[in-house]
């Protein structure tokens, strides 16, 4: 399985993780998936991160991480799974607040992402929990701690 990744950077930060990296990280959160799943992972600066965050959920600043899932039309054929659209200035500043490695946080970010894109979601306490012990689970297998434990 192989996830075909577009990557597009939107922002000026000189500390984005490499286009390996996060293939790396999308291949590991879809390895699931049957079919060569398709996605698209927009790095943007806050101010493109809080239009879009007000207006498809209706709050009026930059958050870490958007997913849009693609709906695909009747009768068409093509595993594209979405966008993600990740805020590389409200990952630093996360990175930092929580005393987290910055590309840990990323991996953690793009994995959450598309678990979203996969339908997951963290509204109801049953499916956080679901989701953030696959979280955990498939950060582990990168190596990467527990992002919910307190540092």
């Amino acid at each position: 399985m192989a996830v075909l990744l577009d990557v597009q950077i939107a922002c000026e930060d000189n500390n984005l993780p490499s286009i390996e990296q996060l293939q790396l990280w999308a291949e590991t959160a879809l390895s699931t998936q049957k079919d060569d799943p398709e996605l698209t992972i927009r790095i943007v600066e806050s101010q493109e991160s809080q239009e879009l965050n007000h207006q498809y959920r209706g709050k009026n600043k930059p958050t870490n991480v958007l997913s849009f899932p693609f709906e695909v039309p009747e009768g068409i054929e093509i595993n594209l799974l979405g966008d993600l659209v990740i805020c590389s200035d409200v990952v630093n500043k996360e990175a930092i607040e929580q005393n987290k490695n910055i590309h840990d946080h990323w991996a953690h970010l793009v994995i959450h992402g598309c678990l979203h894109l996969l339908g997951y979601d963290h509204i109801e306490e049953d499916d956080a929990v679901e989701m953030e012990s696959l979280e955990i689970k498939l950060l582990s297998t990168l190596g990467i701690d527990n992002p919910y434990q307190e540092v």
